[in-house]
């Protein structure tokens, strides 16, 4: 594993159905766009809010679209490789750069001041009504309600790791918190502690440790090099994997489902290993379940749909839905051509960002957004955009 990856969080869903009857084009010029953004500095009035936006990353900046219409309404310079994660409210976004998480307004179509410090900002995740930051090069953990978010940085409650490793961390409904344990040469497992962050259970059964979802029932999944930790009602139980090195570092869970879906390595010794297999782990019944898919697919390729239907884009450019319960692949979706993953993780390819009844779907290849309506499949609305998009994500409150 590379020094630094960080894999996206699984998304999560809650804004507005868009018409599925609907195929949409974003119009206007960019020098329509920059007469309006003109024409809102002179007037001295604040830019107009954006619908639902979403938020894309390219090489050198930031692009805000309205999340129904895919219209470009904003672009923000931001020079270095930035990372994007939803902050948990219905009008932020978490930017990781180089010196930290960085709060970007995206409704107000702004990169503010506000900025949560850090060495090599890592994983956002949004549970409980909280938002939870994991800077891996210190180890330290932010803890903050994204309702506070604002034009001033909220109040948070921090954690220190024992040793900087890159991590993740997530506080329950209860005030307990779920964190990984390890140092930046070996990641071992997780650590829950108590509300006065003191240590209930621990367990050190998970080699390179990585990534986390959270399933129905507040059960929390923390993928390993040989399967997965589940903590579930105050214990934690190891799930193994059917091969001996069985790798699942990224996964998507959903409040609609019991089972989490997870991504599945099984060569260790690969340069880049293309799988073609993901996982489904049982938080109930505490099993494993792999499906082939005849296609691969990359860290960016995981979502969950508006019931709990498991959501991989592959590299055959279908979206491919899969029930979790049963395992079968029941529908594929087409959205663009066949595609190769790039063997450098930060190069752009293909993203999937979920947010309700809608997936977002980016085409580096074309310079292309679109937005797909799960349940019919049908094209809502597609956009041009100036350069290649990179990350993708959007405006989701924290469940």
């Amino acid at each position: 594993m590379k020094k630094h990856v960080v894999r996206p969080r699984n998304a999560a869903a809650v804004a507005a159905l868009l018409a599925a009857s609907v195929a949409l084009t974003a119009c206007g010029s960019d020098d329509d766009k920059s007469t309006a953004q003109t024409a809102d500095k002179a007037s001295g009035s604040p830019a107009a809010a954006v619908t639902d936006p979403i938020v894309a990353s390219y090489d050198g900046g930031l692009y805000v679209l309205d999340g129904k219409t895919l219209k470009l309404t904003e672009d923000i310079p931001l020079e270095g490789f930035n990372r994007v994660n939803p902050a948990g409210d219905d009008r932020h976004v978490m930017v990781s750069t180089a010196t930290g998480f960085r709060v970007l307004d995206a409704a107000g179509r702004k990169l503010t001041d506000v900025e949560f410090e850090g060495s090599k900002p890592g994983h956002v995740v949004r549970h409980a009504g909280r938002t939870i930051l994991f800077a891996d090069g210190t180890g330290e953990v932010t803890i903050f309600d994204p309702k506070d978010l604002g034009d001033t940085k909220p109040k948070a409650e921090t954690y220190k790791s024992a040793a900087p490793h890159h991590g993740v961390a997530i506080q329950l409904a209860d005030g307990n918190l779920v964190t990984t344990l390890g140092t930046e040469e070996k990641r071992v497992g997780i650590a829950v502690l108590d509300k006065d962050r003191k240590e209930i259970t621990r367990s050190e059964q998970c080699p390179g440790v990585h990534g986390e979802a959270t399933a129905q029932g507040e059960a929390v999944v923390i993928g390993c090099e040989d399967g997965v930790l589940i903590y579930k009602d105050g214990a934690i139980k190891k799930v193994k994997s059917p091969t001996a090195y069985g790798r699942i570092g990224n996964q998507a869970g959903s409040d609609e489902s019991s089972v989490v879906l997870g991504d599945y390595k099984k060569d260790k010794d690969a340069e880049l290993e293309r799988p073609e297999q993901v996982s489904l782990i049982d938080t109930t019944t505490g099993k494993m379940r792999l499906v082939d898919l005849g296609t691969s697919y990359t860290f960016r390729s995981l979502a969950r749909g508006p019931h709990g239907e498991a959501l991989v884009l592959g590299t055959d450019g279908k979206i491919h839905v899969i029930d979790p319960a049963t395992g079968k692949v029941t529908r594929k979706i087409s959205v663009l051509g066949s595609w190769k993953e790039p063997l450098d993780w930060q190069q752009p390819r293909p993203a999937l960002f979920v947010r309700d009844h809608t997936a977002y779907v980016s085409d580096p290849s074309g310079k292309k957004l679109l937005a797909i309506d799960i349940e019919s499949g049908k094209q809502l609305a597609t956009t041009q955009l100036p350069a290649i998009p990179n990350e993708l994500s959007g405006v989701v409150a924290a469940h």
